[in-house]
C-alpha cells in the first residue's frame, strides 16, 4: 500500500511539472516573438555571467601574487625553509621588513626616486608636448622625415645607443667636464625628448593636438598671439587629458627604471642611489643588513647561502618599493586617470 501511495504521488509531482514546463513553453516559446525574446533575454543573463566570471579571474590572477608576497614578507626569517607554512606565517615578524630597510638605505633611496621621478616627469611633460605640438600644427621642411627618428627611437634599443651618449656625457658640449654619476643626466634626457619612452608621448601630444579645431589658434593669431603663446595659453590648458596620462606614465616608468639610471648614474656615483637600482644589487648587501639588524645565524648556517632567504628579502624590498606606487595610484587613478585616458584619445 505504501509503495502503491508513493507512486501515485511522484506520478501527480511528474504530472504538475510537466504542465508547468508546458504553461511556460506556452507562455515563452509557442510564437516566434517569444522565443526570440526569451533567448536574448538567456545570452544577456549568461554574458554577464561570463563577464563577472572573467573580472573574478583576472582579479585573481593579478591580486595573487601580491597576496602571496605580502605573506612571504611578513613570515619569521627561521620559518623559511618551514614546509608547513604555506600562506599563514606560523611565526609573524617585520624582521625582512627591517632587514630590506636596512639593504636598500630606504629613506635616502625613496628620497632619491621621488625627486627624480618628479624632476623627469615635469620636463618630460613639458618637452613632449611642445614637441608634440610642432609637429602636429608647425608646419618645416623635412617634418616628416625628423618624425619617423622620433619614433624610430621607441624600437631602438637601449643599449644600441649607451656608447655615444657615454662618450658625449664624458665631454659635455666639449667642456671637459663629464656629468656621468650626476642625476643632472636624467633631466637633461627628460627636457631634450630623449627621456623614456619619450617618442610614445610626442606622438600622443601630436594626435592630440591635431584633435583641437584650428579656429581656435586663428582666433588666438587675430589678437596677437604668436606661437608660443597660443601653444601656453591656448593648446596646453586644453590638452589636461594628455598631460595627466603622460605624467603617470612618466612617473611610474622612470620609478621602475634600472637601465638608464644605473648606467649612467648609480654604477659611477655610488651615493645617489633609487629604490630600483638599490635592489639591483641587493644580493651583495644582505650579509651587513643583517649583522646589522641582529641576525646573523638562522638554521644553523650562514644565511646568505641560503637562497630561499635572500629571494624572501628580494620580494620584501620590492613590496617596500611598490607601496609608494601603490598610494600614488590610489590618489591619482580616480580624479585623474580616467579623465586622462579619456580625454586623450586612447578610448574609442
Amino acid at each position: 500500500m505504501m509503495t502503491e501511495a508513493k507512486t501515485k504521488f511522484l506520478n501527480r509531482q511528474f504530472n504538475a511539472l510537466k504542465n508547468k514546463s508546458k504553461q511556460i513553453y506556452d507562455k515563452r516559446l509557442k510564437t516566434p516573438q517569444k522565443r526570440k525574446m526569451t533567448f536574448e533575454l538567456i545570452l544577456e543573463k549568461a554574458s554577464v555571467l561570463l563577464k563577472y566570471f572573467l573580472l573574478y579571474g583576472l582579479s585573481f590572477v593579478i591580486l595573487y601574487p601580491l597576496i602571496q608576497q605580502f605573506s612571504i614578507a611578513l613570515r619569521a626569517p627561521e620559518d623559511i625553509n618551514n614546509p608547513l607554512v604555506l600562506w599563514i606565517p606560523e611565526n609573524f615578524s617585520l624582521k625582512n621588513f627591517e632587514i630590506s630597510g636596512i639593504v636598500l638605505d630606504y629613506w635616502n633611496a625613496l628620497w632619491n626616486s621621488i625627486k627624480m621621478s618628479t624632476i623627469v616627469t615635469i620636463l618630460q611633460i613639458l618637452c613632449t608636448a611642445l614637441a608634440g605640438y610642432a609637429f602636429a600644427r608647425l608646419k618645416f621642411k623635412g617634418q616628416g622625415i625628423l618624425f619617423i627618428i622620433v619614433m624610430a627611437t621607441v624600437i631602438v634599443a637601449p643599449a644600441t645607443i649607451e656608447l655615444p651618449l657615454k662618450l658625449t656625457l664624458m665631454d659635455f658640449l666639449g667642456t671637459g667636464k663629464s656629468l656621468l654619476g650626476s642625476p643632472t643626466i636624467m633631466y637633461i634626457f627628460a627636457a631634450t625628448g630623449m627621456g623614456i619612452k619619450a617618442g610614445v608621448f610626442i606622438f600622443l601630444f601630436r594626435q592630440f593636438f591635431r584633435g583641437i579645431p584650428e579656429e581656435i589658434e586663428e582666433a588666438a593669431y587675430l589678437d596677437g598671439a604668436n606661437p608660443l603663446q597660443v601653444f601656453t595659453r591656448v593648446m596646453l590648458p586644453n590638452a589636461r587629458g594628455a598631460m595627466v596620462l603622460t605624467g603617470i606614465l612618466t612617473f611610474v616608468w622612470q620609478w621602475n627604471d634600472s637601465y638608464f639610471t644605473a648606467n649612467f648614474v648609480s654604477k659611477v656615483n655610488s651615493d645617489f642611489s633609487t629604490l630600483t637600482t638599490k635592489m639591483m644589487s641587493i644580493r651583495n648587501a644582505i650579509q651587513g643588513a643583517i649583522q646589522q639588524a641582529g641576525i646573523w645565524q638562522l638554521l644553523d648556517q650562514d644565511v646568505t647561502q641560503n637562497p630561499l632567504f635572500t629571494s624572501m628579502i628580494l620580494n620584501t624590498s620590492a613590496m617596500l618599493s611598490m607601496i609608494p606606487l601603490i598610494i600614488f595610484y590610489l590618489l591619482v587613478q580616480k580624479v585623474l586617470f580616467t579623465e586622462g585616458i579619456e580625454r586623450s584619445g586612447l578610448v574609442g
